[in-house]
């Protein structure tokens, strides 16, 4: 079949594998956020789930998104717990439906608080612990390294206690 001299095959990024089921303006914005999803450490399936919810005109179920993005449902339903979880995604009433339906939260502020929540905090927490493991560490090096390991120890905890000073204002902030 010949295409008229107005239509245009779009075709997706070359560096992207085809997404099965997905129009190219999908596609594209599904590349984007795994690509954003990736930068932060997240897992592809997060960025692919989120990508798909916030381009979708409509909200979809944990079925539609396993099989438009063609992953397995327990990924979907995994990345969709870890959405929820950190604001990202919302339920939505889908009158006449008997199974759950999601949207993506589209705020920046919200997107940021719940990150920093889910995903800071309990480094910051955890970290603690570490802190006081490493204390204990660099006080039985070696003579020759314990002066410069003891400091480098200092310069961490300094570094943890500015940044769990400045989460909880940051998270105010952008609660505002």
């Amino acid at each position: 079949m010949a295409l008229a001299a107005s239509e245009t095959v779009v075709h997706p990024p070359a560096s992207a594998p085809p997404l099965t089921g997905l129009t190219p303006l999908e596609a594209e914005a599904v590349d984007l956020f795994v690509g954003l999803a990736q930068v932060v450490g997240l897992p592809k399936s997060i960025g692919q789930i989120y990508g798909l919810l916030y381009i979708s005109a409509t909200p979809l179920s944990l079925d539609d998104i396993a099989d438009r993005l063609d992953i397995s449902k327990g990924s979907a339903s995994q990345g969709l717990k870890f959405l929820r979880t950190t604001g990202a995604v919302r339920l939505c009433d889908e009158h006449g439906s008997r199974c759950d339906h999601y949207e993506a939260e589209t705020g920046l502020r919200a997107l940021a608080t719940g990150f920093l929540k889910e995903q800071i905090e309990p480094h910051l927490e955890s970290g603690e612990d570490r802190l006081a493991r490493l204390k204990r560490l660099a006080a039985n090096a070696p003579a020759a390294e314990r002066t410069h390991v003891v400091q480098r120890v200092k310069q961490l905890e300094s570094w943890h206690r500015r940044a769990a000073g400045l989460l909880p204002l940051l998270i105010r902030f952008l609660g505002k």
